[in-house]
């Protein structure tokens, strides 16, 4: 491929660098295409090359989002949508709709290819080090899986193509790249990915992980534990996903004990709510005190470079207002300087409404017969149903009013630890710990295994179980004996972090019980955020079950009118039809 467009937003950003060590990072031409002659001498411009096939992947999230929510049950099109934005939730695709097209997610893996390809000679040549060429070669290689898994995710069976190519309608020749089923191509990205060089994120300091304009670059980048837990976990490799996931829920259980060691990753207590993200009243049982200054919703608002970002987020992508491509979500979702195009489900207004809050500790009463992250993950703005999870740095959450319409700032938020938390106990619970899923979901490890006495030696964890389903959660207290502080003490669990009452812990068919509340936990608490669809999926494929898929669009569908809800349940209770026709 002779040329590779950096995409100006990520490419202004890194310019604006200061440092004297990082500035040959990019110093070239300003323009949008960099010609091959000037790329690949050293190691800023394996940097550049870097960040430009991320800054074409930005490009890729709308695409990312309406594939990954409109195909499910969470999300519906409005009034003001267009027939393609019809087609994808109707799962009734013609050809020509640009959202069912798999050809951006090949220009990036061709990129990908090319960019590997020259690192492989930069390393033959001496002008990437072995460290920096593990480092950089293993994030585009971690890149390009991730998109693969998307492909296989949304067209079943596709070509895996791995060579850099000078035209990416080349793909089109099916002699030459024959298509793989999804199963197969699982076993080739698993494959591959593992027996990569370089697994964590890039150290601190390095030029790749800095902060820019108030942005942490680190959070840009795939974060490769993670990819490798999702490989695994759709292939059915339940112990080996678990492990990675593990991997990655303790990356602050390093250093300096402080709240970041107890708490990053984990799901945890802070006294600061900016820090814990709970679910809160300044009133206990008073609907009108819902906090939402700080705690949950904040998450969706914060800095990426505050400590309650950091420890929540774990893959996130900004978008900045300076620098284009704008972004999409302002569009897709504002009712104000948008085209207000997708809303939330009734579905996923019921599936939020359907849940009980937690007594009130104060006088014992009945919880609010309700979920209040539903609130706080959309708004009723002028009679309109709108998604806000996107829109918090763009539209004030008081005045539901932008701030400044020129300035459409925001992330894409593409993986956080309640992700992490939640597909590690789906993995645990398919490999038969029951009752550490159930934890983890409900009220934490503390909740799952506790003590009967002060004394915590054998409680609070689930010690006696091997790695990676070994976890310390022991608090004794301050007047404990013996006295405990585990790694794990301050995890409180995903429903009890919401102030939800705890799922009742089933007393049979504790595998497929738990497993269902697991997904619908996920659609609660991660709703809208792009993985509901795969989520899904990923169960219907396991159990071998069209119903559980079918049910729930034609649920959504049904509750919001739309006439072809019967025809699309029957329609996906034939497994061929749960992937988009591959056309370019």
């Amino acid at each position: 491929m002779k040329q590779l467009k950096i995409t100006a937003v990520l490419l202004a950003a890194a310019l604006s660098i200061g440092s004297v060590s990082c500035k040959k990072i990019f110093d070239v031409k300003p323009k949008d295409e960099l010609d091959i002659s000037q790329m690949y001498r050293d190691v800023y411009d394996a940097d550049a090359a870097i960040i430009g096939l991320y800054g074409k992947f930005r490009a890729l999230a709308e695409q990312y989002i309406v594939l990954n929510e409109l195909r499910a049950d969470m999300m519906e099109y409005t009034m003001n949508a267009n027939e393609n934005l019809r087609q994808i939730s109707t799962h009734s695709v013609a050809a020509g709709n640009p959202y069912a097209s798999p050809r951006p997610f090949y220009e990036l893996i061709i990129n990908c290819n090319d960019v590997l390809k020259n690192f492989n000679i930069m390393r033959k040549d001496n002008k990437l080090d072995e460290t920096d060429y593990n480092q950089r070669y293993s994030d585009v290689a971690c890149l390009r899986s991730f998109l693969y898994l998307q492909l296989g995710i949304h067209f079943g069976e596709v070509p895996y193509v791995t060579s850099a190519l000078e035209n990416v309608d080349a793909i089109k020749n099916a002699s030459n790249f024959p298509r793989l089923k999804f199963d197969v191509l699982l076993d080739s990205l698993i494959n591959f990915t593992e027996a990569l060089p370089f697994k964590a994120e890039y150290p601190a300091g390095t030029t790749l992980n800095i902060t820019v304009d108030g942005y942490p670059t680190a959070k840009w980048f795939v974060n490769k534990r993670v990819l490798l837990g999702d490989l695994h976990l759709w292939k059915g490799n339940y112990t080996r996903a678990a492990a990675w996931y593990r991997e990655v829920m303790e990356t602050g259980t390093v250093g300096t004990v402080n709240g970041s060691y107890y708490m990053m990753y984990k799901v945890g207590w802070d006294s600061n709510g900016d820090l814990d993200h709970y679910i809160s009243y300044s009133r206990g049982g008073d609907a009108s005190t819902l906090v939402w200054n700080s705690q949950w919703r904040i998450m969706f608002e914060q800095a990426m470079n505050t400590e309650g970002f950091r420890r929540e987020w774990v893959w996130a992508i900004p978008f900045d207002n300076k620098f284009k491509p704008g972004n999409p979500f302002v569009k897709l979702f504002s009712p104000i300087g948008g085209e207000y195009l997708i809303k939330p489900s009734q579905q996923a207004v019921d599936m939020w409404n359907s849940e009980t809050q937690r007594p009130v500790t104060a006088t014992g009463a009945a919880g609010l017969p309700y979920d209040a992250r539903g609130q706080l993950s959309w708004m009723d703005i002028g009679g309109q149903r709108v998604i806000m999870k996107y829109l918090y740095n763009y539209i004030n959450w008081s005045t539901r009013q932008p701030t400044n319409l020129l300035q459409r700032d925001g992330k894409w938020f593409l993986f956080r630890q309640t992700h992490l938390h939640m597909r590690f106990s789906e993995a645990a619970n398919r490999a038969g710990k029951y009752r550490l899923a159930w934890g983890f979901l409900n009220s934490g490890l503390a909740g799952a295994f506790p003590a009967p006495t002060s004394d915590v030696t054998n409680y609070h964890g689930s010690l006696n179980e091997p790695y990676p389903f070994n976890f310390d959660g022991r608090n004794s207290g301050s007047s404990g004996v013996p006295y405990y502080r585990g790694d794990w003490y301050r995890n409180i669990g995903i429903r009890a972090r919401a102030n939800l009452v705890s799922t009742v812990v089933p007393a049979a068919d504790s595998l497929l019980s738990i497993e269902n509340s697991l997904i619908k936990e996920t659609g609660l608490e991660n709703g809208f955020e792009g993985t509901r669809w795969p989520d899904l999926l990923r169960i219907a494929l396991r159990r071998n079950d069209p119903a559980f898929l079918a049910d729930k669009i034609y649920a959504k569908l049904q509750k919001d009118g739309i006439p072809e809800a019967a025809a699309v349940r029957a329609k996906l209770m034939n497994k061929a039809n749960w992937y988009l026709p591959f056309e370019f």
